[in-house]
């Protein structure tokens, strides 16, 4: 599975409070007091802000479904593609990635068999949805709207196009501009060039559907692709699995799911609700739950999270950083020590440290991120963490893979292992969660959320250490005088 869900992130703890994690929104901050405004930081644009606009109409596809490939497909009535019969008892939701290895495996080995065991028999209806993941797949967007413009002439030849798209992952995958590469599919294929150049060319109905269909599976605590939601129709459950399984295992859950069970290891797929402003909800990695070191990971939090600093301090930061961005280069390197030395060693404050690549303006980021990861799980992640941003130049470039590697041979790591971890999901799939974590509401790196006494505070942007020193002089007074008033 790509993004595979990190060792410890997805502990029985956490599930149990799935509820406060996964429905994290902008609106969760709200009563959150901003103790300084922003002084300086890496920014993202407006473009990369997901929003999440109304569904477009489908095309009509007319009154029977069409055929392909001896399965009938059509549009549903909320205009989302499908394959099999329209009133089939199950519905399986693919939330998908046209650039994800994983979801191009499932596509050609097991979706064959699926259509032929479930779709043709009409057991099954498969509806496929847009789960771009643009901060490691920088075509992956490009792809989905491409595929939704061809959608505009033809059911059948959408999903010509979609299987298309995953056979030739690896050719427009590297590129650095695809969309020639598309459009010579669409001119394989047989669809008017014309109007898929219209479509391309004012594709902000086309985005809007890509942006929709993230944000819903963002709604289910979707953090990586493929994944999959079963829903058995008559009574409107519904049951995640994610990752690119084996037929059989789908094959099982289907049949469980028929006679009215539930498969094993199923996790619910309700969508949650929005946190209504106002309600001062935290989510789990916030907690004092989730904040709690794990007895089985020494230096991480049951949340997943790495931290250094004694887990009684009253205080707890936690920093979502960019390893390529300069001002957290600039805090990591100047304001940290002095932070270290005056609240950290003394046991006034915990450090936890979270991922956030901001991969449009810095596109060596999140591999700089897998690779601290890989460090951690060797117990050499502030080594990392340091050296990345003081050689930040050194690896900021397409082939810095070797640069880690030196970096783990100089540190005495297990280089095989780092190696294995580098080129495996388990890591970006922990980079990706703490970006999930933080996509409501850092809006620049650093930043840092402020934690004491159940209540967050936001810090945004590097301060010059005088101006952090005195702000967290002042909670600790705080925290100091209301620990006195009880």
């Amino acid at each position: 599975m790509h993004l595979q869900a990190r060792r410890m992130r997805r502990t029985k703890k956490e599930s149990d409070n799935a509820n406060k994690r996964s429905s994290l929104r902008l609106g969760l901050f709200a009563l959150l007091a901003v103790v300084l405004l922003l002084a300086a930081g890496c920014t993202t644009d407006a473009d990369g802000n997901i929003v999440a606009p109304a569904v477009a109409p489908a095309p009509d596809s007319g009154t029977e479904p069409a055929m392909h490939r001896g399965v009938p497909v059509g549009f549903t009535a909320e205009g989302y593609p499908y394959r099999g019969d329209p009133d089939a008892a199950i519905t399986i939701y693919e939330y998908s990635d046209y650039e994800c290895p994983f979801c191009a495996r499932h596509v050609i080995q097991t979706e064959p068999a699926l259509l032929a065991g479930f779709g043709e028999t009409g057991s099954v209806k498969f509806v496929f949805r847009d789960m771009p993941l643009s901060s490691i797949h920088a075509n992956a967007i490009a792809a989905a709207i491409a595929a939704n413009c061809v959608a505009e002439q033809d059911i059948v030849l959408f999903w010509q196009m979609h299987d298309q798209l995953f056979r030739t992952q690896k050719e427009w995958a590297p590129l650095e501009e695809a969309l020639s590469f598309f459009a010579g599919l669409v001119q394989d294929l047989g669809a008017d060039t014309t109007q898929y150049g219209s479509c391309m060319a004012n594709s902000a109905t086309q985005l809007a559907k890509v942006n929709d269909s993230l944000a819903e599976a963002q709604s289910f605590g979707y953090t990586g692709t493929p994944s999959f939601r079963f829903v058995r129709e008559e009574t409107g459950e519904s049951f995640s699995l994610t990752g690119a399984q084996p037929y059989d295992t789908f094959a099982g859950w289907i049949d469980t799911i028929a006679s009215g069970g539930t498969p094993q290891g199923a996790a619910q797929a309700q969508a949650q609700p929005q946190q209504q402003q106002g309600d001062g909800q935290l989510p789990f990695w916030a907690t004092a739950e989730g904040l709690t070191p794990d007895p089985d990971r020494p230096g991480y939090t049951l949340a997943g999270d790495i931290y250094k600093g004694s887990s009684d301090a009253p205080i707890v930061i936690v920093e979502f950083s960019d390893f390529q961005c300069p001002y957290c280069s600039r805090h990591t390197l100047t304001t940290q020590p002095v932070l270290d030395q005056e609240f950290i060693e003394k046991g006034e404050v915990r450090w936890v440290f979270k991922h956030f690549p901001i991969q449009n303006i810095h596109p060596f980021a999140f591999a700089a991120s897998v690779a601290a990861e890989c460090a951690a799980e060797q117990e050499a992640f502030w080594q990392f963490h340091h050296r990345l941003f003081v050689d930040m130049e050194l690896w900021s470039r397409p082939d810095n893979s070797s640069y880690f590697m030196e970096l783990a041979a100089e540190y005495e790591l297990d280089t095989d292992t780092f190696a294995t971890c580098m080129s495996g999901d388990q890591s970006p799939q922990a980079v990706q969660s703490d970006m999930q974590d933080g996509a409501p509401f850092v809006r620049g790196t650093p930043t840092f959320v402020v934690l004491y006494g159940g209540e967050g505070r936001l810090i945004p942007g590097a301060l010059p250490a005088d101006q952090f020193v005195a702000a967290l002089a002042e909670m600790l007074a705080e925290a100091s005088a209301a620990g006195a008033d009880n």
